[in-house]
């Protein structure tokens, strides 16, 4: 069992930056895969990105590709979200997420998430 809580959401001018965090709870935490989606408005969950639980397999979505970078410290149980250069469709609701599975883009491959923290990207 994984329960994750993010956190360092909050309101940032475009082109501005953010740190988002997931501190997971678990022993096994350093063999999960972790991931970031995120839901804006109206907007079905999308990937954003997700990195193997040995830190050597990264996979981003083509919008942030460059802007952000998804990072993990095992000895923390902490997971983290780089948010570079944000842009207003930056705007959504962003969750963390693990599975026992490798890197992953599936969204119902993931067995657990977060509840959330909102990013909103002023323009």
């Amino acid at each position: 069992q994984v329960q994750l809580v993010e956190s360092g959401g909050g309101l940032v001018q475009a082109g501005g930056s953010l740190r988002l965090a997931c501190a997971a709870s678990g022993r096994t935490f350093s063999t999960y895969t972790m991931g970031w989606f995120r839901q804006g408005p109206g907007k079905e969950r999308e990937f954003v990105a997700a990195l193997s639980w040995r830190g050597g397999s990264t996979v981003y979505a083509d919008s942030v590709k460059g802007r952000f970078t998804i990072s993990r410290d095992n000895a923390k149980n902490t997971v983290y979200l780089q948010m570079n250069s944000l842009k207003a469709e930056d705007t959504a609701v962003y969750y963390c997420a693990a599975t026992p599975l490798a890197a992953s883009v599936r969204r119902y491959e993931y067995h657990y998430w977060g509840q959330g923290t909102q990013v909103t990207v002023s323009s």
